[in-house]
């Protein structure tokens, strides 16, 4: 009797470490494979939250199948206590343990509002914006701009959480002067800076953290401009009319000032560098506005006949070749025109009318197309 008793202890002994073993074995599985989540989600960790809340949380939204597993990984890695607040982007069939080392390695976050501050040509504007984990694409909620208009509450709402982004977002063909007065405007920035040398910015989007100083960032600007050039410089074309590197930035400022199609930018480069070698004046108007203006907003009005025939550092209806410095900042597009410009014989642009250039090899065909373009200016004036 004894024995049987002792031989059916030692069998369930048996079947029970043979099941606990299938459960780790198990639980291993639903911790490290693909989780169930079909489309991703924005997972907001709170400041003080703990894994139990933020494993319930994930359960309710469908991303894992079982919140103690959940736990039990997070206490199997060490990571329990190492839970960081923000706004994480869950993956879709992210694992329980992708989950867990994203929401405790980095501390930033990946998802939910971010407030954009967009330096354009024109004006400068402060987005808020919230990312759709849907098409994991930015939707704007509000924008202002600052300085000029009102600050909506939806501002003042989202820069009071901990967990908000912030970017700022230069745009091609703005000059170094508008970046230094635009960036005054940024609340969440600090500091002072000096306006850097034109053409020294990249255009580009920067992600930076509350109180990140101004100086800061604009060296990173700098740097990443430096950068950019010198790779583009390498891999130049051969025999063109530029002497260095500074040279290619300021026809890269030109061409970007000059067309906002993107199409275009290596045949109005073709224009210029035609004429450079040819020895002929480049004639355009950017570089007799930025002599105007020194970079400093709009001319606003028209260029005067008086001013087309001073003799100015930039008017390049009197000057030689290039004037002496770029004229704006240049993104990479319009760089990479300037040092593989198209192979054309055109000599003369003008605009066409659909926010493009009509080109010509000759006087006789340009001046056609600037009787056209003159008779689109009068009917539109008519309208």
């Amino acid at each position: 009797m004894w024995r049987n008793l002792a031989s059916n202890a030692l069998t369930l002994f048996i079947a029970l470490l043979l099941l606990a073993g299938g459960m780790v074995i198990w639980g291993k599985g639903e911790f490290t494979n693909p989780g169930p989540l079909e489309q991703a989600i924005c997972l907001r960790v709170e400041s003080g939250s703990n894994m139990r809340r933020v494993s319930n949380e994930l359960a309710d939204q469908g991303a894992i199948s079982s919140p103690g597993i959940f736990r039990a990984g997070a206490d199997y890695t060490d990571k329990a206590s190492q839970l960081k607040a923000g706004s994480y982007l869950v993956e879709p069939g992210a694992s329980m343990e992708s989950i867990i080392d994203t929401i405790t390695r980095s501390g930033r976050s990946t998802c939910g509002t971010e407030v954009n501050f967009r330096i354009g040509v024109l004006s400068a504007k402060l987005q808020v914006r919230e990312l759709d984990p849907a098409t994991n694409r930015y939707v704007e909620v509000v924008a202002f701009e600052p300085g000029v208009e009102e600050v909506p509450a939806e501002y003042t709402a989202v820069t009071s959480e901990s967990d908000t982004r912030y970017r700022v977002t230069l745009a091609e063909g703005v000059t170094s002067w508008q970046v230094v007065e635009e960036l005054k405007e940024a609340e969440f920035l600090t500091g002072s800076v000096e306006v850097p040398a034109e053409g020294a910015l990249a255009p580009d989007s920067y992600e930076v953290v509350r109180g990140s100083e101004r100086a800061a960032l604009i060296a990173r600007m700098e740097e990443s401009q430096a950068a950019l050039l010198a790779e583009l410089w390498q891999a130049r074309d051969e025999d063109l009319p530029l002497a260095s590197p500074e040279e290619a930035m300021v026809l890269a400022s030109i061409v970007e000032k000059e067309t906002g199609v993107p199409e275009e930018r290596r045949q109005v480069a073709s224009v210029f560098v035609n004429r450079l070698r040819q020895g002929i004046r480049l004639q355009t108007d950017p570089t007799v506005i930025y002599g105007i203006t020194n970079g400093q907003g709009a001319l606003g009005r028209g260029i005067r006949q008086s001013e087309l025939r001073r003799a100015t550092p930039y008017n390049t209806y009197v000057i030689e070749g290039l004037p002496p410095t770029p004229i704006a900042n240049p993104g990479r597009a319009s760089i990479e025109a300037a040092l593989h410009p198209d192979t054309t014989d055109y000599i003369f642009f003008v605009a066409d009318g659909t926010g493009g250039h009509a080109f010509a090899v000759t006087l006789e065909e340009h001046n056609r197309n600037v009787a056209e373009w003159r008779k689109i200016e009068a009917e539109r004036a008519n309208q």
